[in-house]
Parts: C-alpha cells; structure tokens; sequence
C-alpha cells in the first residue's frame, strides 16, 4: 500500500502551509503616529512619537517601544506595543495602560481614560519632528503633523491642559467673540429720544 508514505508528506505540507503567512517579515519603525482625542475640548490631533521617546498628550505620556508594518507585498497589518502613563492630580506619574495597539482595531485594545483617547494609526521610518536629544530626560509635548497644522509649534497643535476642581475637569475658557451688533446706547450727554405724541416732554 501507498497510503502510509504519503501521510507524512501531508503532514509536512499542512505544517508549511499554517507556518508561512505566521512567519511573514516585520518592519521595525522609527516612529509611531497616534491620534489624541481630548473629550472636553472636542480636539482631535495627530501627532508623531520616536520609540523610546516619551510625549505628553494632555496628562497622558505616551510611549511606543516598538511599532511594525508590513512589506508591500504582505496584507496591510500596522502595530505597536505601548505604554501609556497618568499624571495625576498629585502630580504623580500612574501607567494605566501597557500593552499591543493595532491602527486597523484602535477599539480592540484600546486605552481608557475619562478625558483623553489616544490610539496607534500608523509607524514611519522618519518624522518632520526633530529626534529627541540623546540621554536627555525632556519630556516633550504632543504637537500637531497635520498639514497646515503647524508641526513643531506646540501652540497650533497641543491638547489643552485642563484645570481640575474636586476632580472634575473644567474646560478652558473661550475667547471673547467680537460682536456685530450696533450699539444703541446713547451717549451721556445727549437724552433719551422723545416718545411718541410728548412732543420732547418728559412725562412724569
């Protein structure tokens, strides 16, 4: 019989075969890029992070230690594992978060905070943003790499540092609108318009 030979040829087959695609080559990256939603504000931001740099993303600091893609020829797949960190109202510095984010499912592991939403979109190998400096101990704050966002100026991008009462977050102030409406105020020293059929009088 024939049977048996071909039996473990399958085996080695099918073993292939599952082994291939786990096997596909990874692409280490320079650098992650995230998204920061503040739910107080509303605003959202891209903005790019250097593997073992840390960025202050509101009163998160967000740190990527490794962030993959795929070659062209492989199915589109990006992630990264993260480490996300708290500074309290004490000032104290708490990691609430410390695990894998995948850009196709920010949903699937994502972070949770009553304030801020950051989650991984992609990895490049460079950045408009300068590298941080060697041995330096800065921690710089997220800014904006949309265009026309003024990458580099912390004040076209950067989340807005909330002021906390008892714990609850208190949004920042707006700025005054300019108004379109006339001023009907009289001057001082001109009076009152007369009303009708007083003739300029002033009634009692």
């Amino acid at each position: 019989m024939t049977i048996r030979p071909l039996l473990p040829l399958a085996a080695i087959g099918l073993t292939i075969a599952l082994a291939g695609p786990a096997a596909a080559e990874k692409i280490a990256n320079k650098v992650a890029v995230f998204s920061g939603l503040d739910k107080i504000t509303g605003r959202i931001i891209n903005f790019d992070v250097y593997v073992d740099e840390t960025v202050r993303f509101g009163m998160l600091r967000v740190t990527p230690k490794v962030c993959y893609t795929r070659p062209a020829t492989e199915a589109a797949e990006t992630d990264g594992f993260v480490e996300v960190e708290e500074i309290t109202l004490d000032n104290e510095v708490k990691r609430i978060f410390s695990g894998w984010m995948f850009a196709a499912s920010p949903g699937l592991n994502a972070v949770e905070h009553p304030v801020y939403d950051v989650w991984l979109i992609g990895c490049h190998m460079d950045s408009d943003i300068p590298p941080p400096v060697a041995g330096s101990s800065e921690v710089r704050v997220a800014v904006s790499n949309q265009p026309g966002g003024g990458a580099g100026n912390v004040d076209d991008g950067a989340p807005v540092i909330l002021t906390f009462i008892g714990g609850i977050p208190i949004p920042p102030d707006k700025p005054a609108a300019s108004s379109m409406i006339m001023d009907d105020t009289a001057p001082a020293d001109q009076p009152p318009p007369a009303e009708d059929g007083t003739e300029g009088q002033i009634l009692d």
